[in-house]
């Protein structure tokens, strides 16, 4: 009786052990809407196809992370699996956060739904060795706009800027929400490498980088809003605790950030003085409309462009067209446009061609053609006018050609072409070949005899290369580390050399690329790299995972470092690379 109550005992605690234990746990259940939520989904046993609730009524500003813990403690095994989330309400209520599900073993299993109640915006206690209270005074996004109140089609310039304070370094960041321009024509510029510089934010010293630059040209008049940049940014503060050799520990916290909504007052143009064919051109401008040929044939056609160059916003009117006399036919124009956008605006030119062919010979006359623009430094319509152009067409006499091409055949002189074989010469000079006998010479036995003697070096060289071939974790580990060699080698060098460490990695980096995708040096940036490695079809992870290593590399420089986080950074880069190889094909 007491084996079997024994027994029982024993099947009870194993059942209990097996059963499959999956929870979501909240942070906390009631915060402000200026506060974060923490909910981790976690369960006892592995499982897969892992799918989260949808989160309605928050926005996720960070995660999906996750962590697991497998452990043997005198001979029972713990394990515990978690998916972390971190949330930010969008509004005040009370919400409920749906179920997440998880297979486990061929089964389906069910968290919880969770209620959450979100209050206004409660007060951050200002600990001053609390670490996001630190960040949160020591990390600013500003947006800086060139003009507040503009006019239709004058050219804004935005620039973002992120402000660190002294003694703060900037781990990472990742984009939670872009800006939006909507009733704007956007053009972004190219921020190649971000350069440290210093600045004043508030009347304090502080240190910034610029992350992002846009030029707008408002297409409509009004109250326009730019919605706003956030990031969210890991910052590495100053704490007062020290290592072992008396140095002081920094401590790292998640600060969001955002360059908050602007508001754009566009003016409208003046009604007073605008020309008929005002066609919306702003700015400063030349005008001309000249002609390839002056004088021609009636045979033969010519180029007219019109064209128009300056500074202004020369991608978003029309230019105007010419009328030509009903004797010339015109073809459809052929639009070309030489424009560089920069911070100021757009400059350059544009320009139609137009290819026109006289149908009768006399002189014909290129009406003037005018061209009008509203000038931004003289708040003034200005027109300009072409010169008057005469083309001259005469007849092709070549038309009227008549005779018999026979007649102008000339006849071949025979006795010239019977000349020009006089000076072969009718002897050959030809001798007999002397043959030498081949068999039996040392060159004969050597070709015969050596193919038997390479048999056995064939068989054993085979050998080795297919135990090679069948060692796959070998395999991948010599071209990791010819990889790693070929292009990390100098920064593995200056490992605790942080500048000269950080500069050789992100050089490596580069001509890790340079080598795979074919482009030069100065095409890099993040948008361009991140562009064609969709285009070769590389996993969005992997492709994330390598804009963040760069990202590393360009904000190291001014992150306080130790040498155990150059020799992390150093092996994620290395890692990176053999992963990204295997799909750069």
């Amino acid at each position: 009786m007491k084996f079997k109550l024994l027994y029982f005992f024993i099947f009870l605690s194993n059942y209990a052990t097996a059963q499959v234990s999956f929870q979501a746990k909240p942070s906390k259940t009631q915060l402000g809407i200026n506060e974060r939520l923490r909910i981790d989904f976690t369960m006892n046993e592995d499982g897969d196809n892992f799918t989260p609730p949808s989160f309605e009524n928050f926005k996720v500003v960070g995660g999906p992370s996750q962590s697991i813990n497998n452990s043997w403690i005198n001979g029972v095994r713990s394990f515990s699996k978690s998916y972390t989330y971190f949330l930010s309400p969008t509004k005040k209520g009370e919400f409920t956060i749906g179920q997440s599900r998880i297979e486990i073993n061929g089964e389906i299993h069910k968290t919880s739904p969770l209620k959450i109640t979100v209050t206004s915006a409660v007060d951050v206690p200002k600990d001053p060795n609390d670490p996001n209270y630190i960040a949160s005074e020591s990390i600013h996004l500003v947006a800086e706009v060139s003009k507040a109140s503009p006019y239709l089609n004058e050219p804004v310039s935005v620039v973002y800027k992120l402000y660190v304070a002294e003694n703060t370094g900037v781990r990472n960041w990742s984009e939670l929400d872009s800006p939006r321009y909507n009733d704007f024509w956007s053009q972004n510029i190219e921020v190649k490498g971000l350069k440290v510089k210093e600045g004043k934010y508030k009347g304090e010293n502080y240190r910034y980088v610029i992350l992002k630059k846009t030029v707008l040209y408002p297409q409509k008049t009004g109250k326009l809003n730019i919605e706003p940049l956030t990031l969210d940014v890991l910052v590495e503060v100053p704490s007062r605790r020290r290592d072992v050799f008396g140095r002081l520990m920094t401590s790292t916290a998640n600060r969001i950030v955002t360059a908050g909504k602007r508001t754009i007052n566009v003016k409208a143009l003046p009604v007073d003085g605008k020309p008929i064919d005002f066609s919306g051109a702003v700015g400063s401008f030349d005008f001309d409309i000249k002609s390839n040929k002056n004088t021609l044939k009636t045979t033969e056609a010519f180029d007219l462009t019109i064209e128009v160059s300056g500074k202004g916003n020369l991608k978003l009117f029309e230019l105007p067209k010419p009328n030509l006399p009903s004797a010339l036919e015109v073809y459809e124009p052929e639009h070309s446009e030489k424009v560089s956008t920069k911070l100021s605006g757009m400059q350059g030119s544009i320009s139609d061609r137009y290819t026109v062919v006289p149908n009768a010979q006399g002189q014909y006359p290129i009406p003037t053609v005018s061209f009008s623009y509203f000038d931004l430094n003289s708040k003034t319509y200005k027109t300009l006018t072409s010169k008057e152009l005469i083309i001259s067409v005469a007849r092709d006499n070549g038309q009227n050609f008549t005779g018999n091409p026979q007649n102008t055949t000339q006849k071949t002189n025979v006795a010239s072409l019977l000349k020009q074989f006089s000076s072969f010469k009718s002897d050959g000079g030809l001798e007999p070949i002397v043959r030498h006998p081949f068999y039996n010479t040392s060159l004969f036995w050597c070709l015969f005899l050596g193919p038997l003697l390479l048999i056995p070096l064939v068989i054993v060289v085979s050998k080795k290369q297919g135990e090679k071939a069948l060692d796959v974790e070998g395999n991948r580990i010599r071209k990791t580390n010819k990889l790693a060699r070929k292009y990390l080698g100098s920064a593995k060098k200056a490992i605790g050399q942080k500048e000269l460490f950080y500069v050789a990695l992100e050089r490596a980096l580069h001509n890790y690329l340079k080598s795979k995708l074919k482009i030069e040096t100065s095409e890099f940036s993040k948008e361009k790299i991140k562009l064609l490695l969709v285009k070769k079809s590389v996993n969005k992870l992997q492709i994330e995972q390598f804009l963040n290593v760069l990202e590393s590399c360009e904000l190291a420089r001014y992150t306080p470092l130790e040498i155990a986080d150059m020799e992390r950074d150093y092996k994620k880069a290395a890692k990176v690379i053999n992963v990204l190889d295997k799909q750069l094909k």
